[in-house]
């Protein structure tokens, strides 16, 4: 059976199940997760942290079935939580999250046989479906959708049942076609070396649509390679290297004639727990680098070392798209790039669009609750 006791040395409650499993629960921590204190139909909490002193301790607690009543002494407010939800949502771990996916990290062709594959037809109308292939492009950073109807309309449709598009100063969408006075490289046929999106943004998209409405022109393979793959190889050969890269921050830059959007940052992102979160890695777009000319020397080094990598055919998947087909993949952990290719020789024409990130974790969560 349940059981709750008051450790008043410990200024927690600490709750123990019937198989030895057990946790305390600080007092402020319960007052303030009352499930009172919050509204029934918007779920956002209405309590009022300051209304009761820091000190606030409770007159008693008891077991009431499936639900834990804590009375608090200062004024007899008594605040019930179901036993189950108290296990979930224990201090020190993480609740569940159905889009916590641990990413798998893979190397050139190693990520062919395990990408994940799905008709558009069945993304759009089966949620489990979708669930089960949005989780899959999450744990590997990249994901491939066939079939798609209608063009433009088809792919925009996919990626609006994911979540909102997010705009940029290319717009909603963006075309990706070999076209003159070009204002990025991507509009050009030149070979476009590995990179991520956008570094320059304060927040730099996170997945990207890539839809290809044709591809006939001799050459123009899609480039890819897994960032947080060579960011951990990095760390195991050079870890002095892999140091600088995600301490010292250095500068991003996109300037027109209508835009001067410059952000600076590290090129690797580490999350609390010391894994990479993030690769924000573009040469095209990085700024002159600024740091102290002491330190110079030795970012070059690991950033001459890192792009080396990122060029090595050991990490580098090639995938030449054809039309009704488009990739997905997280713009802030797998490079992108593709080779030269020759405008006279046929078509090429992409259409794109960004879905951030959270975007993509809020529709896992949903579809998972709906399945």
């Amino acid at each position: 059976m349940t059981s709750a006791t008051i450790r008043a040395d410990a200024g927690a409650v600490r709750v123990a199940w019937p198989d030895g499993d057990q946790a305390d629960f600080p007092f402020l921590w319960l007052r303030d997760n009352c499930p009172s204190g919050f509204h029934p139909e918007t779920r956002e909490r209405q309590f009022d942290l300051l209304s009761v002193a820091s000190d606030i301790r409770p007159a008693s607690v008891a077991r009431e079935g499936e639900t834990l009543a804590v009375t608090w002494a200062a004024d007899g407010h008594v605040s019930r939580f179901p036993v189950a939800w108290l296990r979930r949502h224990r201090p020190g771990r993480p609740a569940p999250d159905p889009a916590a996916v641990a990413p798998i990290t893979w190397r050139g062709d190693g990520a062919r046989t395990a990408l994940p594959q799905a008709d558009a037809a069945g993304l759009m109308a089966d949620d489990a479906r979708l669930r089960d292939w949005l989780v899959a492009t999450k744990r590997l950073g990249l994901g491939l959708v066939t079939g798609i109807a209608d063009g433009e309309a088809g792919s925009e449709a996919l990626a609006r049942r994911v979540g909102f598009l997010r705009e940029t100063n290319f717009g909603v969408d963006f075309t990706v076609v070999s076209k003159p006075d070009p204002n990025n490289l991507a509009y050009t046929a030149e070979r476009l070396p590995l990179h991520t999106d956008l570094p320059n943004q304060e927040l730099a998209p996170g997945f990207q649509f890539l839809h290809c409405l044709a591809n006939e022109a001799a050459g123009g393979g899609s480039l890819l390679c897994d960032g947080f793959a060579v960011a951990e190889d990095l760390r195991r050969s050079d870890p002095a290297a892999f140091d600088l890269l995600a301490r010292v921050t250095v500068p991003f830059r996109f300037q027109d004639g209508e835009y001067d959007i410059r952000h600076r940052a590290t090129v690797l992102r580490l999350d609390e727990a010391g894994a990479v979160a993030e690769v924000r890695f573009s040469p095209h777009l990085a700024d002159s680098f600024d740091m102290p000319a002491a330190v110079v020397a030795d970012y070059y080094a690991a950033y001459r070392r890192f792009m080396r990598l990122t060029r090595d055919p050991a990490y580098v998947l090639t995938l030449r798209l054809t039309g009704g087909e488009m990739m997905v993949f997280d713009n802030r952990r797998v490079l992108h790039g593709r080779d030269a290719f020759d405008p006279s020789t046929g078509h090429r024409h992409l259409h794109g669009f960004y879905v951030d990130r959270g975007e993509v974790d809020s529709r896992i969560r949903v579809l998972s609750r709906r399945v």
